[in-house]
């Protein structure tokens, strides 16, 4: 039996070596690195294909800055030892590959420049916050240093927040029942996945605090 909360149970010393595991700079940049094999192979398939234009090269910085800061990023205080946590951050984090066979071509809902400019503004927000949250990366729920400072002074979620006008972007590009349905799943499984994280993280009493400071998850005096 196990703790769904704190995934403690009868597996929970073999559990805690892990974790201890998990904490140790090596061996946390090394799942990183192994983490980010997907995205690495889009960036290159990328540059293979010779998309430069200038709103696909913003979206592979974005990219980029990820998956360095990923290979480099600071070791964890503590990290979530719950399966169902483990197993919602990899879904979010992977659901492009999980569904990118049910995307159809689908058709413009507006003229391209529209979309082609939130996704510009998507990506720049996005480099903004990443580069805000510095070496403080990861996937699954883990307490590092606390950043109150950039993107993370206005909401708490600031990355979430730049994929949500991304989604958005990609509907009013290419509309269908079947990729707004895909889009809706998406935003529903990154807001989820930001509240799980935020109640790992106030275990802390520094967190709590700043969730007092910032009382915006996503956008700045509405949610």
């Amino acid at each position: 039996m196990s703790d769904p909360v704190t995934g403690a149970g009868d597996n929970a010393p073999a559990r805690g070596g892990l974790m201890s595991r998990l904490r140790e700079p090596l061996f946390d940049r090394s799942i990183a690195v192994v983490a980010c094999t997907p995205y690495i192979y889009v960036v290159y398939t990328q540059f293979r294909a010779g998309i430069l234009h200038f709103t696909t090269i913003v979206l592979m910085a974005h990219m980029l800055l990820w998956i360095g800061m990923m290979s480099i990023r600071r070791s964890p205080v503590r990290v979530t030892s719950n399966p169902w946590y483990w197993l919602l951050a990899f879904v979010a984090t992977y659901w492009p590959y999980l569904v990118i066979t049910f995307t159809e071509t689908g058709a413009a809902l507006v003229p391209n420049w529209i979309p082609s400019g939130i996704s510009l503004f998507s990506a720049c927000l996005g480099i903004y916050a990443r580069l805000s949250l510095g070496r403080n990366i990861g996937i699954v729920p883990a307490q590092r240093k606390l950043v109150t400072h950039g993107a993370y002074g206005h909401v708490r979620h600031p990355i979430y927040t730049a994929l949500f006008i991304s989604l958005c972007a990609a509907v009013l590009q290419r509309y269908s029942p079947a990729n707004l349905a895909i889009a809706i799943i998406g935003g529903v499984l990154f807001a989820i996945k930001g509240i799980v994280e935020e109640r790992f993280l106030a275990e802390d009493a520094e967190y709590r605090q700043y969730m007092q400071d910032v009382p915006w998850r996503w956008i700045p005096g509405i949610a």
